[in-house]
């Protein structure tokens, strides 16, 4: 699989390359605003899926110590010192990415479709391991992307609800609502 995380994924499918865009949606500040009070502050942070840059650059901004950069995760996530992961990834091949994250073993905060909750894949990283949700307190309504640019006119209207699958991450409670 390739996912070079400038917007345009590659996903092998059967030994032929498979080009989809439905992975190029950023999520808004207010997004991320909801969980900024869960995220430590005194932690190096991995935002592995590039984009267009502002996540790295808004979380960045709230003065968080964010390793952001246009690589690939897959390549990448061993190489880096971090502490801990938090995006909003790819949702198209989660499966992958779930089998990577339970060899990695890093603690994470990743904002998904509250359906994945319900796959074999994500029952199956959390057996016998303490799963944690963030519930947002609005709909996130992501930004579309074609090509690393911003598709221009696009209406917010996320017609799924999405939530924070934390690992590791230790808090107080383990089903909480954002800010």
């Amino acid at each position: 699989m390739k996912n070079n995380n400038s917007g345009t994924y590659f996903k092998k499918v059967k030994g032929q390359a498979k080009h989809s865009f439905c992975n190029d949606y950023s999520t808004p500040d207010y997004g991320w605003n909801e969980i900024i009070n869960f995220i430590p502050k005194d932690k190096v942070i991995y935002e592995p899926f590039y984009l267009d840059g502002g996540s790295g650059n808004y979380l960045k901004s709230k003065g968080l110590n964010v390793i952001h950069e246009k690589t690939d995760f897959y390549k990448k996530a061993k190489e880096y010192e971090y502490d801990f992961i938090l995006s909003n990834p790819p949702f198209q091949d989660c499966k992958s990415m779930f089998e990577f994250l339970d060899e990695l073993d890093k603690p994470f905060m990743l904002l998904l479709p509250t359906l994945k909750l319900h796959t074999n894949y994500v029952s199956n990283f959390f057996k016998g391991k303490k799963t944690q949700i963030i519930i947002p307190r609005k709909r996130v309504h992501f930004t579309k992307y074609i090509d690393g640019e911003k598709v221009k006119g696009w209406k917010n209207g996320t017609a799924f609800d999405c939530v924070w699958i934390c690992y590791k991450m230790n808090f107080d409670k383990d089903i909480q609502y954002g800010s």
